[in-house]
């Protein structure tokens, strides 16, 4: 996944969620943050360089998306709207599955809807992806902040077991050269609790690093999960 029209900035503030303050070329741009996420061990005001990414649309109310940093000499992502096309491209290229016949994004089941629906030969599957930018010495966690919705997803991917389905939880860590992932029980304990008993149940549990650049982002390999 590659991106077009990026530029180097460094990070300000952090008004709220959804902009942030960045300097480029001498002048205090407002940037959307294309990440909800505390985000707070990334972006370090006057010191953090961050790329944008400058939008094509006159229209929009910020010229420029914030789309990741460099952290200790590592470039990491921070779109979380890019995580499914990463996910998408590298299953087409033949990963997790074999002869695809089916992949469906943003497939309603039920109550919920799962950001991809992939039929086999032998298999119906459904996959939930979530991206991950939370690092600390080689040790990256999920989430950054308390969620409800994500356990809610995990929940429903039991669900879908109990139907007969196969089931996939994606977490897609936004930077390179890792340890291993682990749920973060001490932001949020009830989601940690919900992926250890989704394991318990059949749902695959798998996390996956990217070779990430200052205009690009692509899955590499897996890394170790420890629940």
């Amino acid at each position: 996944m590659k991106y077009d029209k990026i530029t180097k900035g460094t990070f300000i503030s952090r008004p709220n969620r959804f902009i942030a303050n960045v300097e480029i070329d001498g002048i205090n741009e407002v940037c959307h943050v294309k990440n909800t996420g505390r985000c707070k061990e990334l972006l370090i005001p006057g010191s953090t360089t961050v790329y944008v990414q400058e939008s094509d649309n006159p229209n929009r109310k910020t010229k420029y998306s914030l789309i990741g940093v460099l952290k200790d000499d590592k470039n990491i992502n921070m779109d979380s709207q890019v995580t499914n096309k990463v996910v998408h491209e590298w299953i087409l290229k033949g990963n997790i599955f074999e002869n695809v016949k089916l992949i469906k994004p943003e497939k309603k089941y039920k109550n919920s809807r799962f950001d991809f629906y992939v039929e086999t030969e032998n298999e119906k599957a459904f996959i939930e992806v979530k991206g991950v930018t939370l690092e600390e010495n080689g040790v990256v966690r999920f989430p950054d902040a308390p969620t409800e919705r994500g356990v809610k997803h995990i929940n429903e991917l039991c669900e879908c077991i109990d139907d007969g389905y196969k089931a996939y939880i994606i977490f897609v860590i936004q930077m390179k050269d890792v340890l291993y992932f682990t749920p973060n029980d001490d932001i949020h304990k009830a989601f940690g609790d919900a992926l250890r008993i989704a394991h318990k149940k059949g749902v695959q549990v798998l996390a996956v690093n990217c070779y990430v650049s200052e205009d690009s982002i692509d899955i590499c390999d897996y890394v170790e999960v420890i629940l």
